[in-house]
């Protein structure tokens, strides 16, 4: 199993859609070409110590991002026959790690884990997701 990380349209930037710059934060500028998206998404792997993951870098006409609707961020297991098993809905309220373990536990043919009820993947803040 293999945990790769798309490096997509920032969503982040000064001049981009949602603009912000938390402590820690890089400020970027959307980029421009291949080079600079490298470039910022280094810095960002970089801030976020993404190291123990593979990143790859979208093309610039965001080919990734569109195919697979990842803007601003999603999450997706592929199974081993190429096909998209789990589709998370789309982040920040979207993003659900327990949600994605719970589908690579049934890939992988073991159980699911046991939650408590305000620790269930589907549910938001005690309540059920509609």
């Amino acid at each position: 199993m293999e945990f790769l990380v798309v490096y997509i349209r920032e969503a982040h930037a000064l001049d981009g859609a949602m603009p912000m710059g938390g402590k820690g934060a890089p400020l970027v500028e959307e980029p421009l070409s291949i080079e600079e998206r490298r470039e910022v998404a280094r810095a960002c792997s970089g801030a976020l110590d993404m190291s123990p993951l593979r990143m790859l870098i979208d093309d610039m006409k965001d080919t990734a991002c569109k195919a697979y609707a990842a803007w601003p961020d999603r999450l997706y297991l592929v199974g081993v026959d190429g096909l998209v098993t789990f589709a998370g809905a789309r982040g920040p309220r979207g993003f659900k790690p327990d949600a994605l373990e719970d589908a690579i536990r049934v890939e992988l043919g073991l159980p699911p884990l046991p939650r408590k009820p305000d620790e269930d993947p589907e549910r938001e803040g005690g309540r059920e997701r509609r």
